[in-house]
């Protein structure tokens, strides 16, 4: 288990991370969510021991992972896809990574075959891509089989073939036991794999609940499509019943706040027809928004043109 309490970090006046608490269990993926700059790369180096706390703690399997003999076989890491020496060839990485903690040789070349390097192991890392220096970091972290893993964004770079195998790669560690962190803003890759989620802004805690109750909180709306030839008078009478209308650039209209038996029955009183009519739940990219809405630090205002584009 990962244990973080009351874990904080201050640059200077910035609070990078502010007061965070909160436990991944084992067994489970637990999807580490928040907008960019809300702290989630800084508490990752900080549970690693790569950065120091300014207050509270970060444990791994109970003690603090800088304490750690063999820190390889105890949590794997990636972090940063670049940070490996551009001079090496994949699999020389991977060797002297196994020298320092005792691993056997063999297990490089198991490694290198679980992640898809290929003969690509044996060129230098400055000739690779993206894509192949995740799947190097990803080797590296699974290399003393460690119980506890903590993925940054191990999706960039990675072709659509590549995400489904990450998808697959961490559901089958939590399947054996494992404690797995992710971090993405992939959020329809996060829905698909996370069973808990971590959600953060700005620093503090905003979410942390299984994705289950977060998808059926009270940030997860509710709403009803409907498609009918006669748009404006329909959205008329719900507007006039109180109800939100919202028109979708193919012409159907999504109804906040109303089952799909309201709006039948107020399509039956004004007399118009009805092709569609069906329920929908806020997808988790849209309650994710709605949760970090007022934690974001970048945001780029639209213009009338842009919001007509």
């Amino acid at each position: 288990m990962i244990e973080v309490r009351g874990l904080t970090k201050q640059y200077g006046v910035i609070r990078a991370v502010d007061d965070l608490t909160f436990d991944v269990a084992p067994g489970k993926v637990t999807g580490f969510l928040g907008p960019n700059g809300a702290g989630k790369s800084t508490t990752m180096r900080m549970i690693l021991g790569l950065d120091r706390p300014t207050a509270g703690s970060a444990l791994v399997g109970g003690r603090p992972f800088a304490t750690l003999a063999e820190p390889l076989h105890a949590a794997g890491a990636l972090l940063d896809a670049g940070a490996v020496h551009p001079g090496r060839s994949g699999r020389d990485h991977l060797r002297v990574a196994a020298r320092t903690h005792g691993i056997p040789q063999r297990r490089v070349d198991e490694v290198i075959d679980q992640v898809g390097l290929g003969p690509a192991a044996r060129r230098r890392v400055k000739g690779y891509s993206l894509g192949m220096r995740q799947r190097l970091g990803i080797a590296t972290a699974l290399l003393g089989d460690p119980a506890v893993l903590l993925f940054d964004e191990p999706m960039n770079g990675l072709d659509l073939d590549g995400v489904r195998w990450i998808r697959r790669l961490v559901r089958g560690l939590a399947d054996e036991g494992r404690t797995v962190l992710l971090s993405s803003h992939l959020m329809s890759e996060m829905e698909q794999t996370a069973d808990h989620l971590v959600i953060i802004g700005a620093g503090r805690l905003i979410a942390d609940a299984s994705m289950h109750d977060v998808m059926r909180g009270e940030n997860a709306q509710r709403r009803v499509r409907v498609r009918t030839p006669s748009v404006d008078e329909l959205a008329g009478a719900l507007l006039r019943r109180n109800l939100r209308v919202h028109p979708t650039d193919g012409g159907d209209l999504l109804v906040e706040g109303a089952s799909p038996e309201t709006v039948g029955d107020v399509a039956l009183e004004v007399g118009v027809a009805v092709h569609r009519l069906a329920q929908e739940q806020s997808s988790l990219e849209q309650v994710y928004l709605d949760l970090t809405g007022d934690s974001v630090q970048y945001r780029v205002t639209e213009t009338p043109e842009m919001v007509q584009r």
